[in-house]
């Protein structure tokens, strides 16, 4: 069964619904996992969403802050949502296809400004968090499996703008990139996107505080795509879509995409 998948932070699903409907409308993906929703799963507002197919949702909510969800045109039942390092946050939830592909839906914490869990509370539950999603995956070892979403780091030197001036910056740090690397090896992951596109600089975020966001092209790519070692070799077609971070009134997130023949 192929199927397309978009993971995308939108930064409140209730503000830009219309560019939920937008991106439904012009790419379609058949699943569509959303991070940062900031509304409770009830006040989501569907009915325009179903009307376009998506039919079916697994989701977690809270007021105002965090909410993750999964948007699909195919049947899907949920799974899984933990709470890693205890912080009462929605931030995980996981729906199984009929195809029997499980997708894991993911906003790991930001962190935080100053990458020093002593003085900053944050990034410690960040580090807490990826420590405990890497314990889950050892202990549930993950099979044709999917996970997406918004992880708050960039991993390699070409997912920033400049490598050297963003190592102590949250999202680029040696001890960051190293916990998420060891969820991706607890989990037998495989970057997807990096799969498709091994080679230059690639984004999926760019700063709000930047007037000229395009122009300055200062991102970061915090949002991604992996697959478990035994599906890795269906995946294709991965990308980002960098013009709807152009969108009117837009996230500062754009969706990133990839297709599976499954």
């Amino acid at each position: 069964m192929p199927f397309t998948l978009a993971t995308w932070n939108i930064n409140s699903v209730r503000l830009r619904e219309g560019l939920v409907l937008k991106l439904m409308q012009e790419e379609a993906p058949d699943v569509l996992c959303l991070q940062e929703c900031k509304s409770p799963v009830d006040k989501i507002p569907l009915e325009g969403f179903a009307e376009l197919g998506y039919r079916h949702i697994v989701a977690r909510g809270q007021k105002g802050y965090n909410g993750v969800a999964i948007l699909s045109k195919l049947p899907i039942k949920e799974v899984a949502a933990e709470d890693f390092a205890d912080l009462g946050h929605a931030r995980h939830i996981a729906g199984q296809l009929e195809n029997g592909v499980t997708i894991h839906n993911f906003y790991v914490p930001a962190g935080g400004d100053k990458p020093d869990r002593e003085v900053n509370e944050k990034f410690g539950q960040k580090l807490d968090y990826l420590t405990e999603m890497r314990d889950w995956f050892k202990g549930t070892r993950p099979e044709k499996s999917i996970l997406v979403g918004d992880l708050n780091i960039a991993p390699r030197a070409d997912d920033v703008w400049d490598h050297k001036k963003m190592l102590k910056v949250v999202s680029h740090t040696p001890i960051e990139v190293e916990h998420l690397a060891e969820v991706q090896q607890a989990g037998d992951w495989a970057d997807v996107t990096r799969a498709d596109i091994p080679e230059g600089l690639l984004y999926s975020w760019w700063s709000y505080r930047a007037k000229d966001w395009d122009g300055a092209d200062k991102g970061r790519r915090l949002d991604h795509v992996w697959a478990t070692g035994d599906i890795k070799n269906s995946a294709h077609s991965s990308r980002v879509l960098r013009s709807a971070r152009g969108w009117e009134k837009p996230s500062d997130h754009a969706p990133v995409f990839a297709s599976f023949d499954l």
